[in-house]
């Protein structure tokens, strides 16, 4: 079972990127799948999550108003629309899987982790 995370590059403030979080081995059914990032230097920080059953979505925190959780079951990938992109966004972004119900993104619960894709949004 893996992710992979794609959709990453570079886009000027103000602009919008979709990233995309394919699964491969198994279905996402009775997963939750979160999207986190990191930045240079800074601790891990969990952006949003999604029950792939059910849909049901947490934004927290920066993503809240800007970035839409969502997901396609019949492609198995969940996607982090996001706009309004701020220098501060910029980030390695990854997403990752738990089997269980949620919406959550308690990092401890994440047991399936893909590669990060880079955003960079120039000011």
């Amino acid at each position: 079972f893996q992710l992979q995370a794609s959709g990453g590059g570079l886009v000027q403030t103000g602009g919008s990127l979709r990233l995309s979080c394919a699964a491969s081995g198994r279905t996402l059914d009775d997963f939750t799948i979160g999207w986190f990032r990191q930045a240079p230097g800074k601790e891990r920080e969990g952006l949003s999550s999604i029950y792939f059953n059910d849909g049901r979505t947490l934004l927290v925190g920066s993503a809240k108003g800007r970035f839409t959780i969502s997901r396609d079951k019949a492609n198995n990938t969940v996607y982090l629309e996001m706009n309004s992109l701020r220098p501060e966004d910029t980030a390695v972004y990854s997403c990752a899987a738990y089997l269980g119900r949620g919406p959550y993104l308690t990092t401890v619960l994440y047991d399936y982790w893909g590669q990060g894709t880079l955003v960079t949004v120039s000011s």
